[in-house]
């Protein structure tokens, strides 16, 4: 074959892939579209309302008859007041050991548990917009169009739309007939927070409230409309003092330039922000309800998370709107939800979103630099591992809101960013001194007993609650996985920056640690003297199998048989004690360990029990199919992330330099592909699987690197555009920053 007919066969080739990639998505929604979700109405509850928004400010669409609501919220709206306990002397980690010492943990429960279950520090909502619209419109549905991030009622004789601008601080609506009526509703959990009364006005077609909160902050809530053609439009702003002086001059300025622009004229710009997200990668698999749960997950992403707004919290921009406060404080839980929302944007490419959660830490780590000062003792930097968005502790259970080890796993969220992008200067700029920080604090708690070094306190979220039992014997092995990560991870990027002096002594490090504690019949046990015999609903004795990858079953026959027994008795001992979050995490699990069919039970387990009709997550089983003992309904949104994480590790692993195609694709997902993920390394990867077996793969370095791909077709010829080696099970190619490898079987 000639050099032109071989490049023109693969020039043809990628054409018909990307028509495969096209047509699969088609076939998987059949007569529904994938991006479309559809609610009956009436909407009674803003917990099943349609989301929307730009990052910094959002806004949950619900009502029912002529009477629509839109309940707002803004990221950054928070009362960060502490407890007086909190500033006492005696509130700090050695507190906590001496009274741990003493058995006494009803007095760590008083100084450390009960002041969490105060008002305050705590996210506040926004308010609520209510329109009351004409008596001949009815809302018969709502809809989010999520490619548009569009809200819609249909209203029989037209349809109300909304959306949250993506490139301006508004939100804009459009409302079909006669003129409306509309008020704003000032938050009744605010009550309970001591504030003053709001004042509302109303002059020129807008109208407003102000409210002044905690610590010197201020924001207001502007409303303004008028009348195009047999239409009204809104506009919306949420404004406080800290986009300047004066935040209703502020929002009155942004409603009236929107007005003046217009509805139309406003969306073409949100519509190509958000052309060019949904470019960024897709899926397609051959679940209706997984492959729309995966697409409102990564909605997710770009209506609540951007580089410049805060990161997501356990309710992302969608507080509560009931007349009381979020549940939980609304606040950042650093020991499982912030990680494993931000865990799945490294493998859909979201960079943007994901540097809200990474920036964000950055900026506070002078703050975590006082705290582990004043509260640890110690140098290095340390994090709450419950905190506000400043980043000061809220307390709550000791054992896991003080966790000194929770900041590791944050900072996997650096290392993995730059694994993903293969961006140096991040790398030397952010991930490694901020990890490097994080640990040394670690390092200077940890006591050398017998060559070996322990941590002083050691637990495992969220054995044994918020007991004296809780208190485990060092180190459990969540603290163990999270340090033995750790300090690999640190060498691994010392050593990518020429640092062999540090890379020695991180690796020294972890070689005086012990090793994960294993019990009987090879399972994985949360401490020694505590075994792994109940259900248990938050996976942290597994934290080695997933998300860090430090055992695997690529490593010795040892390794897998510890895994598979691990699993194989979480298994055994069910499901009546978990969360929502614990079936999709532990889908991630399985799919780790190459567990497919399972791995799919139980993420359809997870989606047809522990969401809501709009699609959030919620703790307890909604549907009473006897999943757990758990029905209450507080919803948070790991559980949703992580669902789309156990999408991706089935299609897609890159853990351990190496690139796996399908690794635990389900017999059900004959059909199924993907374009565009990332990987470790650096790689764009694009792959077709049908009838079972893997058809073609595409990637792209973004970086000059080696590609080791796990061989996806078997013994099956297959056919490369470049060259290649095969070495074992790998194939293996140099590629050039911006090269392209296509590998397919022949025809």
């Amino acid at each position: 074959m000639t050099t032109e007919s071989f490049q023109f066969k693969h020039t043809i080739r990628r054409l018909l892939f990307g028509l495969v990639v096209t047509v699969l998505s088609a076939t998987v929604a059949g007569a529904a579209d994938p991006y479309q979700m559809v609610l009956e109405a009436p909407i009674k509850t803003w917990d099943e309302a349609v989301p929307l928004g730009n990052g910094l400010t959002g806004g949950l669409l619900w009502g029912s008859d002529n009477s629509i609501n839109l309940s707002l919220d803004r990221g950054d709206l928070w009362d960060e007041r502490l407890p007086e306990i909190y500033h006492q002397d005696t509130w700090n980690y050695d507190t906590i050991r001496k009274l741990k010492a003493a058995g006494n943990q009803k007095e760590i429960s008083r100084l450390f548990d009960a002041p969490y279950h105060m008002a305050y520090p705590t996210k506040l909502p926004g308010g609520r917009l209510v329109l009351n619209l004409d008596g001949s419109l009815k809302a018969r549905s709502f809809e989010l169009d999520m490619r548009q991030a569009v809200g819609r009622a249909d209203l029989g004789k037209g349809r109300l739309e909304c959306f949250f601008s993506a490139t301006q601080p508004v939100a804009m609506i459009r409302v079909p007939g006669p003129p409306l009526s509309y008020k704003f509703i000032r938050p009744g959990g605010l009550d309970k927070l001591g504030y003053e009364a709001a004042q509302f006005g109303e002059a020129g077609g807008m109208t407003w409230m102000v409210q002044e909160a905690a610590l010197g902050l201020e924001y207001a809530v502007v409303v303004a409309s008028k009348r195009a053609g047999d239409q009204t439009e809104l506009a919306v702003a949420i404004t406080s003092n800290r986009d300047g002086e004066d935040p209703l001059a502020i929002g009155k300025q942004r409603v009236t330039a929107a007005l003046s622009t217009g509805y139309d004229a406003m969306l073409k710009p949100h519509l190509k922000w958000w052309d060019d997200f949904w470019a960024t990668s897709s899926v397609a698999v051959p679940n209706e309800r997984i492959q729309r749960h995966y697409n409102l997950v990564k909605y997710f992403y770009g209506a609540a998370s951007r580089p410049d707004a805060p990161p997501i919290p356990l309710q992302g921009v969608w507080t509560r709107d009931d007349g009381n406060l979020p549940p939980w404080k609304g606040d950042f839980h650093h020991d499982l939800n912030t990680q494993m929302t931000y865990l799945p944007y490294h493998t859909a490419g979201l960079f943007d979103s994901g540097l809200s959660f990474v920036n964000y830490n950055w900026d506070l780590l002078p703050t975590y630099r006082k705290f582990a000062r004043e509260f640890y003792g110690v140098d290095g930097a340390a994090m709450p591992g419950v905190a506000t968005l400043a980043g000061k502790p809220t307390a709550g259970w000791a054992q896991y809101a003080l966790s000194p080890t929770n900041a590791l796993w944050v900072g996997q969220s650096f290392y993995l960013h730059w694994r993903y992008t293969m961006d140096r200067e991040f790398l030397e700029n952010r991930a490694y001194p901020w990890l490097a920080e994080i640990a040394t604090g670690i390092v200077n708690l940890l006591e050398e007993k017998d060559g070996k070094l322990y941590l002083p306190l050691s637990s495992s979220p969220e054995i044994h609650n918020n007991s004296l039992r809780a208190w485990l014997e060092p180190n459990a092995n969540y603290d163990l996985s999270l340090m033995h990560w750790t300090f690999e991870s640190l060498a691994e990027m010392a050593e990518a920056l020429d640092n062999k002096q540090d890379a020695g002594r991180w690796r020294n490090l972890r070689g005086k640690l012990g090793e994960l504690l294993v019990g009987d019949q090879n399972v994985l046990m949360f401490a020694k003297g505590e075994p792994f015999n109940v259900s248990h609903r938050h996976h942290s004795h597994t934290m080695a199998i997933h998300p860090l990858a430090t055992l695997h079953v690529e490593g010795t026959d040892r390794d897998r048989t510890v895994i598979n027994a691990t699993l194989d008795r979480m298994v055994e001992k069910g499901t009546q004690q978990w969360t929502g979050y614990s079936f999709s995490w532990f889908s991630c699990i399985l799919a780790r360990a190459g567990r497919a069919e399972e791995a799919l039970k139980y993420l359809v387990d997870y989606e047809r029990a522990f969401i809501l009709r709009n699609g959030f997550h919620v703790n307890g089983d909604q549907i009473g199919a006897g999943l757990s003992r758990s029905r209450y309904r507080p919803f948070t949104l790991e559980g949703n992330f992580l669902a789309m994480e156990a999408v991706h590790d089935m299609l897609v692993q890159s853990w351990g330099e190496r690139v796996r195609v399908f690794p635990a694709v389900s017999k059900d997902w004959a059909d199924v592909s993907f374009k565009n993920l990332r990987t470790q390394g650096g790689f764009k990867v694009s792959a077709v699987r049908k009838g079972g077996q893997t058809a073609s793969v595409t990637v792209t370095a973004t970086v000059d690197l080696e590609l080791r791909l796990q061989n996806p077709f078997g013994d099956r010829e297959f056919e490369a555009n470049v060259p290649y080696k095969l070495s074992g099970d790998e194939i293996r190619c140099a590629l050039k920053a911006g090269q392209m490898v296509e590998l397919e079987i022949g025809q």
